[in-house]
């Protein structure tokens, strides 16, 4: 009987699985992005926005919650039922830098999320305003020595703080650093001159660049991107490679039901992998790539680790 009875109750749970795995979502899905309207980030989740709504048979809502390096939104996240109805594009910004770049963060990097599929990698460039008299990274850091303390430098993400506080640390530059939430008010004031320089996601310096109001020098990923493919690598203006990988990836709140986490997960790499989809996000200069549940999971932790590694070995002392 006592056999009998445990095979009846797990035909239950899997019935019960299989109905709520039928049955989500039931209304419309709100993501939050960690960036304001226009960063790079906010283009990703538009881009797949539309057909991740027509995949799920509900719409999909942006819901943009910049501030303190993506732990807002991030803490907007924790605070609602893990149903996935509410989910969080995250990017190194809250799930691996800001553990590091402060003091403490309202939530717990690895245990607080449930992973659902890695998105892709940003491309980043070093660019500044063509008023500055350099053509090359090179040139760049014989005038910052030559001017010590007296080119400033814009960041609208831990990816931008991180990568310069690196180069900086590489290059022995000493340069003013003027933070802002997010990229596009960087890019305003650097177009104007406020700031000289910065290193920035492609999505939100491109037209720009094209348009010759900026100026890319290099870019910091180890190989030439296709889109500016005249910018050379960090690595062939004679700086090492750097160890750090800018990231997006899919999370829902903690202890999400696993059926509800593999329906987002299987949507989510069919969208990725679509070709139309991966060009779409390819001309924003950002690499699409999807993954299992349980690989974001390991990849988080490791990244989590070289993040902190990378911050330590700048001199960068949280807040």
């Amino acid at each position: 009987m006592k056999k009998l009875g445990a095979w009846i109750a797990a035909i239950a749970m899997t019935a019960a699985g299989s109905l709520a795995f039928a049955q989500y979502p039931t209304k419309p899905i709100r993501v939050l992005v960690p960036f304001g309207v226009g960063s790079s980030t906010d283009i990703v989740m538009r881009i797949l926005a539309q057909p991740l709504g027509q995949a799920l048979g509900q719409s999909v809502v942006i819901d943009n919650k910049p501030g303190a390096d993506g732990v807002v939104a991030a803490v907007e996240l924790v605070r609602h039922p893990a149903d996935g109805h509410t989910l969080f594009l995250a990017t190194n910004s809250p799930l691996s830098a800001a553990p590091h770049l402060r003091k403490k963060v309202p939530y717990e990097a690895l245990k607080d999320f449930t992973a659902i599929s890695l998105v892709g990698n940003y491309t980043f460039f070093v660019v500044v305003h063509p008023r500055l008299p350099v053509k090359t990274l090179p040139e760049l850091i014989t005038l910052v020595r030559k001017n010590p303390g007296k080119l400033n430098y814009a960041s609208g993400n831990t990816s931008s703080i991180v990568m310069t506080a690196m180069l900086a640390a590489l290059a022995k530059l000493d340069m003013t650093h003027i933070p802002y939430k997010t990229e596009p008010p960087a890019i305003v004031d650097l177009l104007s001159g406020q700031v000289q320089l910065m290193i920035s996601s492609y999505s939100t310096v491109a037209p720009h660049v094209e348009s010759g109001k900026l100026r890319a020098l290099v870019t910091t990923l180890p190989m030439r991107s296709p889109l500016l493919p005249q910018v050379p690598t960090i690595v062939e203006a004679g700086m090492p490679e750097f160890p750090i990988v800018p990231w997006a990836g899919m999370f829902g709140p903690a202890k999400m039901p696993r059926n509800v986490t593999e329906r987002l997960n299987k949507e989510l790499v069919g969208l990725i992998d679509r070709p139309e989809v991966r060009d779409q996000l390819n001309k924003q200069a950002f690499l699409g790539r999807s993954s299992g549940i349980d690989e974001l999971t390991t990849f988080v932790r490791n990244q989590y680790d070289i993040w902190g590694k990378a911050i330590r070995d700048a001199g960068i002392q949280p807040d």
